[in-house]
């Protein structure tokens, strides 16, 4: 999608709205992090990473986890056992 937006001042900067159609197609919501760089003479703008938090991490997997014995063969050398 191209969209065409104006720079316009903001206080002692200068800002661009985004459209709402970018913002739904990118799930971009108000005050969430972005990365800007500039790239090939383009401003790229990126969501940032943003690290989850135990009980976010948890509830993506249904709120369980399961843990599983793994089997790692026959000793092969002098392992404790």
């Amino acid at each position: 999608m191209i969209s065409q937006v104006t720079l316009k001042p903001w206080g002692n900067s200068q800002g661009i709205c985004i459209p709402k159609s970018i913002l739904k197609e990118l799930n971009l919501h108000i005050s969430d992090p972005l990365q800007l760089k500039v790239e090939n003479d383009a401003i790229v703008i990126k969501k940032a990473f943003q690290h989850k938090s135990f009980e976010e991490r948890l509830a993506e997997f249904g709120g369980e986890i399961s843990v599983y014995d793994f089997d790692w063969g026959d000793p092969v050398g002098e392992e404790l056992l």
